[in-house]
């Protein structure tokens, strides 16, 4: 059965590229190109799933539009937050059999990358992340970054590991990051990267580190058709692209 495919931001990088990739699909078949000012709410009927690649600042509203038109949504943009995601979820609650999915990266090195750090975690005494991208990048820390920690922060939760040593007392500036669950996360601005994750675990005398990089937008559309065509079955809000992937 071919799943019918819209593209909401599909006149930016990330939306074009996705545009390209579902058009090479043969059980894909795109229906309809979205940008800034176009109506979300006319794909009820038209599509069967969106894609959202827009701009923090319109994503939720376009989500809440697919809801209510019954399209399943596939979500790269970035920037959400805990109340955001809490809205999304109480609106999916009214709407059953609609799948959401929030992806903070749809990279399957990411995918992995996460899941390595939340598995080894509890086993080291000291974890920090440290994300880097171009300077262009409106969001910071990274959503990937932010997922990683908060799975970080979850693992040593669950195995009962407590926290982390650190003897800082003053810093007035942030030199030691943001705090995200009581796991630091440090963001890098520089020209002429794309997107990359270095996850730092260590133990007295050793050093662990999983390190992730993408160097083109195309390493992110298997992890894009396989939301695509995972969605419909997982209906609600789903966080992370490893919730699809049997790990």
């Amino acid at each position: 059965m071919t799943i019918r495919v819209a593209v909401l931001g599909a006149a930016g990088r990330m939306g074009a590229t996705t545009c390209e990739a579902i058009e090479a699909a043969p059980d894909l078949d795109l229906v309809a190109r979205l940008d800034a000012g176009d109506d979300v709410a006319a794909l009820a009927g038209q599509a069967d799933v969106a894609v959202d690649f827009t701009l923090p600042d319109a994503t939720e509203a376009n989500v809440h539009a697919l809801l209510d038109a019954g399209v399943h949504a596939v979500v790269g943009t970035t920037g959400w937050d805990d109340h955001a995601i809490d809205r999304v979820r109480e609106h999916a609650a009214r709407t059953p059999g609609v799948g959401v999915l929030i992806a903070p990266n749809f990279a399957l090195s990411a995918v992995l990358a996460m899941r390595f750090a939340a598995v080894a975690a509890p086993l080291f005494a000291s974890v920090e992340v440290v994300e880097m991208h171009h300077p262009h990048k409106v969001d910071a820390p990274s959503g990937t970054a932010i997922h990683t920690a908060r799975g970080i922060a979850q693992a040593r939760a669950d195995a009962g590991v407590g926290a982390m040593k650190d003897a800082t007392q003053t810093d007035p500036r942030g030199a030691r990051g943001a705090d995200y669950d009581g796991v630091r996360v440090h963001a890098l601005r520089l020209e002429g990267l794309v997107a990359h994750e270095q996850i730092f675990l260590t133990n007295p005398g050793e050093l662990l580190t999983i390190r992730t990089d993408t160097f083109d937008r195309s390493s992110y559309m298997p992890g894009v058709l396989l939301a695509v065509r995972q969605v419909g079955s997982h209906p609600g809000v789903s966080v992370g692209l490893d919730s699809f992937v049997d790990l």
